[in-house]
């Protein structure tokens, strides 16, 4: 109910009157107002299209962080494989063919494996076939030692990287594959060192290192002695070149006097000749004037 009041200047007001629903609050409050709204809704339900957009929103996501994965794995695989460049790419020296090729020839003049020498052959010949292929299995021991060494140094390293997952399957597998072909070749090493003379297959690879180190350091004196020898010549000619350098500054010098005597020289005479071509001109300017006075 609404009351009207009029006011003493004639004007009116409209009040209404709280009764006790606006006390309590408004109508439909004390029945759950917002849960009823909530209801409405849940009975309406959500558009079928909405949940199409939240499905490939979701799908979207998904992808991409799968995409964001595989990127990080190929670039951690890419990060070891490549750490290390080509370390584990391994390959037997020539020396091995070498040693075949060698071998061949000398089952051809009448060696046997495991049998010494053939008989009447002078064992101590440097010809003889078992000499010869002593030396070339030796030759090929020594060529391997750097191969060998380098696997024996990695070794440790790389089973620490595997057993911490620091370094990817391709790399591990190449260092395995490299360490196998090291192997094998370090065991038929031992394998024809045991033909040509039993027994030695226990010291031969200590042999191999012994010469090995004894090349590398002649290797070193030699690369040393040559690097000094090119010092002190480059040290010779830096000499020669200063001296010829003080020669040809020399020679510029006596170049530059003479040239600039000789333009003094030169100018000085056009001096002279300037000089006396303005006196002859004078006198004949003078005759000039007296001959016409004369007339």
């Amino acid at each position: 109910m609404v009351d009207v009041k009029i006011e003493p200047d004639g004007s009116t007001t409209f009040e209404t009157p709280m009764n006790d629903t606006e006390e309590g609050g408004f109508a439909g409050e004390e029945t759950g107002g917002e849960e009823g709204a909530f209801e409405q809704v849940a009975e309406k339900g959500l558009d079928p299209a909405v949940y199409f957009l939240i499905a490939v929103a979701v799908v979207v996501v998904l992808f991409l962080v799968y995409q964001r994965r595989k990127k990080q794995v190929e670039e951690e695989d890419d990060f070891f494989s490549n750490l290390d460049g080509e370390k584990f790419n391994l390959r037997l020296p020539a020396e091995v063919d070498e040693y075949y090729e060698i071998r061949a020839k000398c089952e051809k003049a009448g060696w046997e494996p495991g049998k010494g020498p053939p008989p009447g052959a002078d064992k101590s010949a440097a010809t003889g076939p078992q000499r010869v292929m002593a030396q070339a299995l030796m030759k090929r021991a020594i060529a391997d030692i750097p191969i060998v060494t380098h696997i024996q140094k990695e070794s440790a390293g790389m089973n620490k990287l595997y057993s911490q997952s620091m370094c990817s399957v391709k790399q591990w597998r190449s260092y395995q594959n490299a360490e196998a072909l090291v192997s094998q070749e370090v065991e038929e090493v031992r394998a024809e060192a045991d033909e040509i003379e039993p027994g030695w297959s226990q010291v031969i690879w200590r042999q191999a290192m012994q010469y090995h180190n004894m090349l590398k350091q002649k290797h070193e004196m030699e690369a040393k002695a040559a690097a000094e020898a090119a010092k002190k010549r480059k040290e010779i000619e830096e000499k020669v070149n200063a001296e010829r350098k003080k020669i040809d500054d020399a020679k510029a010098k006596e170049l530059a006097a003479e040239k600039a005597a000789q333009e003094l020289i030169k100018q000085e005479e056009r001096e002279k000749d300037s000089k006396g071509s303005f006196k002859s001109g004078g006198t004949m300017k003078k005759g000039f004037l007296e001959k016409k006075s004369k007339k």
